[in-house]
């Protein structure tokens, strides 16, 4: 039970949800898109929120400023969230700008948000989940997709709806979080996509 539970933590990681994000958008939206747009999107998104994340926490760990790639401590998480504010920014200012499309746009923008208030509550001791903020951020997104787009895709939100239980009792069961802190994280994520919603749907 314990391997899966763990599994689930590492398979779900928020480092995943920016690009899960990008290519939901691409696999649901009706609207014809052209291989030069996917592709200006996903490899840099796919680069600066995966790969570089990954190799600054393989730098971070080697000069002993964190310990696990789920940043148990305040102090790890705050280098975390001070990285990728940082990529999101790039994101948001370089990247989608030449290839617009306003759903993704305004996922990240959420996102970033989501990401910034995490982090002003770590400078109150209080350590929202990252992995809930992660599913919330996705959930609130589909959700809205299936609006925008009036498609049934009543099937992916079941499926995320029973993933972020799943990781929600993973991060208890691995004594990662407290119920506050994971219900936190989890209307961090909501809240954000929610008050982006009035820019694009």
């Amino acid at each position: 039970m314990r391997v899966f539970l763990k599994l689930i933590s590492y398979i779900f990681h928020p480092l995943f949800i920016p690009i899960l994000g990008t290519l939901t958008y691409f696999i649901v939206t009706p609207k014809y898109s052209p291989l030069e747009l996917q592709s200006g999107n996903i490899l840099p998104i796919f680069i600066l929120t995966i790969i570089i994340p990954i190799i600054s926490f393989f730098i971070l760990k080697n000069i002993g400023l964190v310990s696990s790639i789920f940043m148990p401590t305040i102090k790890e998480r705050k280098y975390a969230f001070y990285i990728s504010i940082a990529l999101l920014l790039l994101v948001l200012v370089k990247v989608i700008p030449n290839n617009y499309t306003p759903e993704i746009y305004n996922f990240f923008l959420g996102f970033l948000s989501a990401t910034f208030a995490s982090l002003l509550l770590l400078f109150f001791n209080f350590k929202s989940s990252m992995h809930l903020m992660g599913m919330g951020s996705i959930l609130m997104y589909v959700i809205s997709l299936s609006i925008h787009f009036e498609i049934n895709i009543t099937l992916a939100i079941g499926f995320i709806t029973l993933t972020t239980g799943l990781v929600a009792t993973s991060r208890l069961y691995l004594n990662a979080h407290t119920r506050p802190e994971l219900f936190v994280g989890f209307l961090i994520g909501l809240t954000s996509q929610l008050l982006t919603i009035k820019f694009w749907l």
